[in-house]
This record gives structure tokens, C-alpha cells and sequence, in this order.
């Protein structure tokens, strides 16, 4: 049978420590002992109408619900190393909330934590909004829907990566990843793209300068891209964009189709260049 625990506050160090099948319900970590560590090694728990207010709560921990909680800003590192968890209806605001671990499950959240997600694997985010300034850096298997953003040194270098529905406004996003799909999304963001490889873009609103450089087998389909000049450069790239590009420059190899350019560029290439940019209704021309 399951053991519960209602309406108690802690805040001793690892105050309760590998605990097992228990629920927790209305319970408040926080107080002047300050302790670290709360829950850490636990095993199959409940967590409902929790408060955390300290640091490093959820590591070690495997097989965990939590839901309709809130992890204030001092509640820093606090989900770390854990696996098999789903987290809803919930706030995290501490820094670094999950770190290296596997097979979290994040629904109609609302985060604001820095170096988000790193290092890990199996993560969904689902309905849930967003601020971190490096989101998942050197993760994979990692889905997104109906997630919006706000960050700045998203997605870099990871590795199998979906994102559906979702509203992107970052900066340097997906920097040396490989095989991420963006579907029916806005990404708004510089220098988007650099360096990744595995790319594709689909019925996607792309907006910001330099996007879409250095890459390797990438795709568009269906996208418009807005405020966009001096994209593709040194990019191998299939592309059907719906309406205008402001400039295109030394695209490496593939075809750009596109309804207007603002002006294609090609000038001080330190590599061959054969990309072919088509204008429907003109012939396929090469840069010129």
C-alpha cells in the first residue's frame, strides 16, 4: 500500500530521503535549516500541490509525478540525473532545472530557468511556455509541441529533435545539431541554423538576418522567411520558399526555388559555389 504525506513542511537536509511509493500532497519544502537534497533518491512518488523553496530537490530520483507545484527562483539545479518522470501543471523558476536525465514528460508548464535541459534524452515539452537563454544544449530525442520560447542559444548541438506548432523567438538556435524537423512553427532568430546538420523546415514563418549558413542537407519546404538576407551561405540546400528572400549569398550546392530575391550575391567565396536559385516563372539561374 502507498504511504501519504499531507500538509507537512520540511526543510532539514535530505529531509526525505529515498523516499518510496508515497504521495505527497499540499507539502512545503523551504525554511531556516536551509536544507539540500529533499527528496533526492526517491523512487515512485507523488508530488501535488508542493512548494520547493530549496536546493536540489529531485536528484537521483526515479519513477515521479508532480503536478499543480511550484519550484521558486532559490530552488536552483532541481531535477538532475532523474528518469521516468511527468511534470504538470507546474512552474519551475530555478536555474539549471533538469540536467542529465531521461524520459521526462513536461505538460501545460511554465519555466523560466537558464541551461535548461541539458545533457539529456527522451524529453517532451508539450503545451508549455518557456524562457531559458541555453535550452538543451548537447541533448537528444527530445520532442516540442505547442511550446513557446524565449531564449537565445537554443538547441545546440543536439540530435533528433522534433518541434510541431510551436513559436521560437531565439537567437542562435541549432547551432551543429543533427536531424532536427521544425513543422508549421515561427522561428524568429539570428543567425539561425549554423553549422547543423540534418536540417528541415516545414511550412515554417523564419525571420532574422544570416540565417541558415555552413549547413549540411538542408531542407525547406513550404516557408516563408521575412527580414532574411544573406541566407545560405556555404549551405547544401533544397529549398521551396513561398514568397521573397531580401538577399541570398554563395549558397555551396542544391536548389533554392523562391517567388522573388531581393538580390543574389556572389563574391568573396572561399569554396566552390554551384547552388542554383530558381525564380518560378523564370528559368533556374545560378548565382550571378
Amino acid at each position: 500500500m502507498r504511504e501519504k504525506i499531507r500538509n507537512c513542511r520540511y526543510d532539514e537536509e535530505r529531509a526525505l530521503y529515498h523516499l518510496q511509493h508515497t504521495d505527497l500532497e499540499d507539502c512545503t519544502f523551504a525554511g531556516p535549516a536551509d536544507g539540500e537534497s529533499s527528496l533526492k533518491e526517491a523512487r515512485d512518488i507523488g508530488v501535488k500541490g508542493c512548494h520547493f523553496s530549496l536546493r536540489y530537490p529531485l536528484w537521483h530520483v526515479e519513477g515521479f509525478h508532480m503536478e499543480q507545484s511550484n519550484m521558486d527562483e532559490k530552488t536552483c539545479a532541481a531535477i538532475w540525473y532523474a528518469k521516468n518522470g511527468v511534470i504538470t501543471d507546474s512552474r519551475l523558476e530555478g536555474i539549471k532545472a533538469v540536467r542529465e536525465c531521461a524520459g521526462i514528460h513536461l505538460k501545460d508548464c511554465h519555466i523560466i530557468s537558464e541551461e535548461f535541459g541539458w545533457k539529456s534524452r527522451d524529453i517532451v515539452l508539450e503545451d508549455t511556455d518557456i524562457i531559458s537563454e541555453y535550452l538543451f544544449m548537447d541533448s537528444r530525442d527530445v520532442q516540442l509541441r505547442n511550446v513557446k520560447m524565449k531564449g537565445k542559444y537554443s538547441f545546440q548541438y543536439m540530435e533528433n529533435l522534433e518541434i510541431a506548432d510551436s513559436e521560437l523567438d531565439t537567437k542562435d538556435a541549432f547551432w551543429h545539431s543533427k536531424n532536427v524537423t521544425v513543422r508549421n512553427s515561427i522561428v524568429k532568430g539570428e543567425y539561425l541554423g549554423w553549422f547543423s546538420e540534418g536540417l528541415t523546415l516545414i511550412n515554417c514563418k523564419i525571420t532574422g538576418t544570416q540565417p541558415l549558413c555552413y549547413c549540411k542537407n538542408l531542407k525547406l519546404v513550404g516557408c516563408t522567411m521575412e527580414n532574411t538576407d544573406l541566407a545560405f551561405e556555404y549551405s547544401e540546400v533544397e529549398a521551396d520558399i513561398q514568397g521573397h528572400v531580401d538577399s541570398i549569398k554563395n549558397p555551396k550546392s542544391g536548389k533554392i526555388i523562391v517567388d522573388s530575391v531581393g538580390k543574389i550575391i556572389q563574391e568573396d567565396a572561399v569554396m566552390e559555389c554551384n547552388g542554383e536559385i530558381v525564380i518560378r516563372g523564370q528559368k533556374g539561374r545560378k548565382p550571378v
